[in-house]
């Protein structure tokens, strides 16, 4: 082959290279409906359903969803996520789970009232103090990056996510930065969903 030909090759690899990398691809995350833990402000690490305002979130939810072109769905193990996930999956496509997307595992907080912790210190990327036995900031929110920088390599264009309030403050300080390390506040609420361009 000559010289020019194989230049030509090269050229024509890097311009649809080029071209792929300009595409964005559309992360739709949605928060799960609401669960007697939301209700009564507790730390929960068991595998709680959606309870009757969580399921009729999710149902209004379903009338937003209709106006989104989703390949496919993401979705938390867990099963107010899934549950979820299967009430707003308005076109029947694929759910595929994902255990990285789990919320925040609180430890030996579980069953407790959400003020036994400083709540702001709890979601303070920067913090040095450990509440009991759960699960370090920064190791959950390395977790959900591990999600997203694999998610960067794929070939997808438009991607529904179903999660927890936990991982939504991971996607925030993913693409908005870490700034102040305060994440308390950054979350979504139940079943409200957030766009994103990965």
């Amino acid at each position: 082959m000559e010289t020019h030909q194989i230049l030509m090759k090269i050229v024509k690899f890097m311009i649809m290279n080029y071209k792929g990398r300009i595409k964005k691809m559309k992360l739709y995350l949605v928060r799960h409906g609401e669960v007697n833990h939301n209700l009564y402000g507790l730390y929960n690490r068991e595998d709680e359903d959606l309870n009757e305002t969580g399921i009729k979130q999710a149902e209004e939810l379903k009338e937003k969803i209709k106006a989104i072109k989703y390949d496919f769905i993401i979705c938390s193990p867990l099963s107010r996520a899934k549950h979820t996930a299967d009430i707003i999956n308005i076109d029947n496509k694929n759910i595929i789970i994902d255990d990285r997307l789990k919320e925040r595992d609180p430890g030996s907080l579980s069953g407790q009232p959400l003020e036994v912790t400083n709540r702001e210190e709890y979601w303070n990327y920067y913090t040095t103090i450990q509440y009991g036995t759960s699960e370090n900031i920064k190791e959950f929110f390395n977790r959900i990056y591990n999600f997203l920088d694999e998610l960067k390599t794929k070939d997808y264009k438009n991607v529904l996510i179903v999660g927890h309030s936990g991982v939504s403050k991971a996607f925030s300080g993913y693409f908005n930065g870490i700034i102040d390390g305060k994440f308390l506040n950054r979350g979504l609420k139940n079943c409200e969903i957030k766009e994103y361009e990965l």
